[in-house]
This record gives C-alpha cells, structure tokens and sequence, in this order.
C-alpha cells in the first residue's frame, strides 16, 4: 500500500515510517520539512496523490488553547478533504487516551475538535487513543514543579513506550478501518505522583515530589482514571524498567 504519514518526521512519525516501510509498503513522510504544509495546503495534494492510507500523527508547534485549536482543526480538514479527492480508503488518527475526559484542557478539546470532523468526514477511519509516553513524563515532571518540589495528583496512569505507540498505530494502519476508538495502553499502572518519584530517583534529582489532589495536569483537573484506558484496550508489552535499559543503552 501507499501510506502517507502526516508528521513522519517526528517522534512517533520517524518510528511508524521504519515501522511501515520495513513491511514492504509505500511509505510517505509528510512534513513541513519535506515540504508538506497542512495548515496552507502546501504539498499536500500531490503527496496524498494516489494513497491507499493516510495516518495523521502530527501535533502543534503552539500548545495554546486558541493556536492549538486552530491547528488541528485547519490541518484535518485540508487533509480530509485532501484525502476525499484522492480517494483515500482509510484514515488513521493517532490520539490520547481520555482527551474527552478532560474537558478543561484546551489541546485535549483541540483534539476531541479533531475528532469530530475525521467521524463526520465519511472517509472510513480508525483512531488510536495511546496514554502518555514515559519519553515525555520528564516534562510532565518539570511542568508541575515549583522551585524544588513538584506537585503531582495521585490519579491513575499507565505510561508506555513510543515504540509501542508506533507499533500499534501500524497494526491499525495496515488492517481494516475500524470506525471507532482503539485505546493503546502499557503493561502497568502507577499512581501519577510516585511515577514522578520514580523518575527523579532514576536521575539523581533532589526534587521531592507532593502528592497533590489539587495539582493540574498541563492546566487540566484530573480525575482517578482520567489518563488510564477502560477495559479492552490493546497492552503493550514495554515496562517502565525495560525502558529505562533501552534508554540508558541508546545514550
């Protein structure tokens, strides 16, 4: 098949470009680097010229509530009507797990918004909603920190490996459109604010963590098991300590 990655240039995107084409399939990088631009159009037609799949895991350069909004909403719907001239026959969107949870968060609004136009596009779609990334929960980490402390609510989350992520979003890919949520998850949960303790410790960091049911999350309140899937979801199989050799090995 021809598959265009929306976003094949980044974290997820570089994985899932490997990930397809070492399946023998035709597989696109699109990206503002290679000259695809989904928020003026740029490039995006001939790119998606004779695609069998389209599979959108790019994200904004602005996390701010109007920007990111903006973004999402633009590029999905140059890209769906994009994918609706070229015939496109299955469109995947990689998403997050409880972003309609989370209503007090403008990017996971952002991506609900998104959503909605790829379900009333009429083109048939599978999305993928995957929990947080332990790649990013360093960031999560310094995002709640105030001087030497960080506050964390102690809610529910079940990190995995972005490998993981793009492996799961190129077995959704490759089989028959869904037309519903398919929730990614790793093989276990943490209570968020020990999650952080267990980073820090890893890294020597002297901050101390509080467990605060009033911290927010990017902005957000969060509930018990607003960043967990529901029952059913896809697990995958890398734990926070066999991520933690992959990384320390890669450096």
């Amino acid at each position: 098949m021809k598959i265009v990655v929306i976003g094949g240039s980044g974290l997820i995107g570089s994985k899932l470009v490997d990930s397809l084409a070492a399946q023998g399939h035709e597989t696109v990088p699109a990206s503002p680097k290679t000259g695809v631009n989904t928020l003026t159009g740029e490039g995006v037609a001939e790119a998606l010229s004779g695609a069998d799949v389209v599979v959108d895991v790019s994200n904004s350069p602005s996390f701010e509530d109007a920007a990111v909004l903006e973004f999402f909403e633009t590029s999905t719907r140059t890209l769906l009507a994009a994918s609706a001239d070229a015939g496109v026959g299955h469109y995947v969107a990689l998403s997050i797990v409880g972003c309609d949870r989370i209503p007090d968060s403008g990017y996971m609004r952002a991506k609900v918004a998104q959503e909605k136009l790829i379900v009333a596009s009429g083109i048939p779609y599978s999305l993928v909603h995957a929990t947080q990334f332990f790649e990013f929960v360093q960031g999560i980490i310094d995002a709640a920190t105030d001087g030497e402390t960080v506050h964390l609510a102690p809610v529910l989350i079940q990190p995995m490996a972005a490998d993981d992520v793009a492996a799961a979003v190129a077995d959704v890919v490759v089989g028959a459109p869904t037309s519903s949520v398919v929730e990614v998850a790793g093989p276990e949960q943490f209570r968020l604010d020990e999650l952080g303790r267990s980073v820090l410790a890893a890294r020597q960091d002297p901050r101390s963590v509080v467990a605060d049911p009033d911290a927010r999350y990017f902005g957000a309140e969060l509930g018990e098991r607003s960043l967990v899937p529901a029952d059913g979801a896809r697990i995958a199989g890398t734990r926070l300590d066999d991520w933690r050799t992959r990384a320390s090995r890669g450096k």
